[in-house]
C-alpha cells in the first residue's frame, strides 16, 4: 500500500488545487468589485424624444405567471405610443388562450401588442426571440422572461443609455419576488446575488466581457443583427450572443442598482432543471467562442477573465472526482507531519472554500447593508447545496462536452411571490422532468455519511466537521427531488391557475 499513499494524496492535492484556482478567481472578482463599486456609468446625454422599444416577452406553457407579466408590462412609466408589445408564444397548452385572451385586453386599452404563436418550436428560446425580431418596430428590444415583474421606471432609467452609438445592451440586477419563500428560494437567492452583484459589476466597471443575462435586459436591434442574430446551437442563447457582440467592438452597461424581480423555482426538481441548462449552455458556449476570443485584438487580462469565467462550470468536474478521492486520502495519506501537512492544506483550503464564503458575504452586505448578517446561517447551507448540485451539473458539463443534444427544458413556474405563500402551487401541473439524478445523489449522500462516522470514530472530528456539508447537500438535493415523485393527493391531476383573467 506505500506506493499508494503519495499516488491518492497527489491525486487529492491536484484537484483541489483546481478547485482553489476558481476560488481565487471569485477572490478577483471581489477585488475588482470594491475597486470599481462607486464607478457607476452615466449615459452620454437624454433623448429628446423617447425611441420606440418592442418589449419582447418569450413563453412557453406559463399560464400561472402569464397575466401578472402583461399587468407589468402595462404598468410601465413610458408613452404608450413608444411601445411595441410582443408576445411570443411557443405554448402548447392552455396558457395559448390565456396569452390571446391578455392581448386582446392590452389591445381594448390602445396597446400595440400583439401574440406571435409558433406551433414549431425550432430554436426554442432563441428561435422564438430570432422569429419575434422579424417583426420588431423598434429599435431596441426589452426582452422578459414569463416570470419577471418590471418595475415601471425600468425603461426610464434604462433606455437613455442608448445615446451612445456603441452601447449594444443594458443588462439590469434581478430581484427575487419570493426571496424568503422557502429555505431553497433563499439560498438560490445567495447565488444569484453573488453572480449578478458582484460578477456583473466588477466585469463590466474593469472593462472585461460580461454577457447578458437572458432576461431583464435591452439590446441595441442593429447589435443583434451585426453580431450574427440570435443562434440556438447552444442551451445559453444569452452568453452566446453577448460574446459575438463584444468581439465585434459592442459596449454593454450593467446597472446593479436597477432591479428587476422575479421569480425563483421553489422546488427542488425546478431548481436542478435551471441549473443543468445554465451549466450545459456555458460550456456549449465555452467550446463555441473561447477559440474567437484568444484570437480576438483584447489585452491578456481580458481572455484570461473570459477563460476563467467559461470554464468555470468544470469545477464540477473536479468536486465529484473530489468525492472519490477523499476516502482513500483520509486511509491512506502518508505522513509529512504536522507543520508540512498545514503549510499545504491551509491555503488550499482557504482558497477553494473560505474564498466562496468571503463571495457571497461580500454580495450580501452589498445588496443589505442593514440586514447582510442575517443571511450568515444560510452559508453552510449554500456550500452544502453547491456540493449536493454537483453531480446533476457533472452531467451538464460531461453532456456538453460529448455534444449531447437535449431540448430546452423550461422551468416551472407558479405565479409565487412574498404575498402569496400556500401550498396550491405543488398541484400544479407542471412538473420538472425526473431523472435517476436523486438516487444517485442519496448513494452519495449515504457513502459520505459513512465517511464522516468514519472520521468521527477515528477522533480525526476536524475532518468530520469540514466534511459535513457533503452527505448534507447529497441528502438535501436528493431527499427534496424524492419527496416531489410521491404522489401529494387526489387533487394532483388538478392545476389550480393562479392570476387568470376573464377577458
Amino acid at each position: 500500500m506505500d506506493w499508494q499513499s503519495p499516488l491518492w494524496y497527489a491525486s487529492y492535492i491536484l484537484v483541489l488545487l483546481g478547485l482553489a484556482g476558481y476560488g481565487s478567481h471569485r477572490l478577483v472578482i471581489v477585488f475588482l468589485y470594491l475597486k470599481h463599486a462607486r464607478n457607476r456609468p452615466q449615459p452620454k446625454e437624454h433623448f429628446s424624444e423617447l425611441p420606440l422599444v418592442t418589449i419582447q416577452l418569450p413563453v412557453f406553457n406559463e399560464m400561472h405567471v402569464v397575466d401578472r407579466l402583461l399587468d407589468s408590462v402595462a404598468a410601465l412609466d413610458y408613452p404608450q405610443d413608444k411601445m411595441q408589445i410582443q408576445l411570443l408564444d411557443d405554448s402548447t397548452d392552455e396558457t395559448v388562450d390565456i396569452c390571446r385572451a391578455g392581448i386582446d385586453r392590452l389591445k381594448a386599452r390602445g396597446f400595440d401588442a400583439e401574440h406571435i404563436h409558433r406551433t414549431d418550436r425550432t430554436g426554442f428560446k432563441a428561435g422564438a426571440l430570432e422569429n419575434g425580431t422579424k417583426f420588431a418596430k423598434g429599435e431596441f428590444l426589452l426582452i422578459l422572461d414569463a416570470d419577471f415583474v418590471p418595475n415601471p421606471d425600468l425603461l426610464q432609467k434604462t433606455i437613455h443609455y442608448f445615446t451612445d452609438d456603441k452601447i449594444g445592451m443594458i443588462q439590469t440586477r434581478w430581484g427575487h419576488l419570493n426571496r424568503t419563500f422557502n429555505v431553497l428560494t433563499r439560498i438560490q437567492a445567495m447565488f444569484l446575488d453573488g453572480h449578478l452583484e458582484l460578477e456583473q459589476t466588477a466585469r463590466n466597471r474593469s472593462g472585461r466581457f460580461f454577457t447578458f443575462n437572458g432576461t431583464g435586459g435591452i439590446w441595441r436591434k442593429s447589435c443583434i443583427a451585426d453580431a450574427g442574430g440570435w443562434e440556438h446551437d447552444t442551451l445559453t442563447e444569452d452568453m452566446d450572443l453577448s460574446y459575438r457582440a463584444q468581439l465585434n467592438g459592442w459596449r454593454f452597461i450593467f446597472l446593479n442598482d436597477v432591479e428587476t424581480p422575479a421569480e425563483l423555482p421553489v422546488d427542488m426538481d425546478g431548481f436542478k432543471s435551471q441549473q443543468h441548462r445554465w451549466t450545459k449552455g456555458s460550456i456549449q458556449v465555452c467550446k463555441k467562442v473561447l477559440p474567437a476570443i484568444w484570437k480576438a485584438d483584447v489585452p491578456l487580462f481580458i481572455k484570461m477573465e473570459a477563460t476563467a469565467h467559461l470554464t468555470s462550470n468544470f469545477a464540477y468536474l473536479l468536486l465529484i472526482v473530489l468525492c472519490f478521492l477523499i476516502y482513500p486520502n483520509q486511509q491512506w495519506q502518508p505522513d509529512f507531519g504536522k507543520l508540512t501537512y498545514y503549510i499545504i492544506n491551509v491555503p488550499i483550503f482557504f482558497f477553494s472554500s473560505v474564498s466562496v464564503i468571503l463571495f457571497y458575504l461580500v454580495s450580501q452586505k452589498a445588496l443589505r447593508p442593514g440586514s447582510w448578517w442575517r443571511e450568515i446561517p444560510y452559508l453552510p447551507l449554500l456550500l452544502a447545496l453547491g456540493i449536493g448540485m454537483s453531480i446533476s451539473n457533472a452531467k451538464a458539463v460531461i453532456e456538453a462536452l460529448c455534444n449531447h443534444q437535449t431540448a430546452f427544458v423550461r422551468t416551472p413556474k407558479y405565479g409565487i411571490d412574498q404575498t402569496k405563500r400556500s401550498g396550491d402551487w405543488k398541484k400544479s401541473s407542471y412538473k420538472a422532468m425526473k431523472t435517476l439524478t436523486p438516487f444517485v445523489e442519496l448513494l452519495f449522500g449515504c457513502f459520505f455519511l459513512f465517511i464522516v462516522v468514519d472520521a468521527a470514530l477515528r477522533g480525526s472530528w476536524s475532518s468530520a466537521i469540514l466534511l459535513l456539508p457533503f452527505p448534507i447537500g447529497f441528502f438535501y438535493t436528493s431527499l427534496s427531488s424524492i419527496a416531489r415523485m410521491l404522489p401529494s393527493g387526489p387533487t394532483e391531476a388538478q392545476p389550480k391557475v393562479v392570476n387568470r383573467k376573464s377577458p
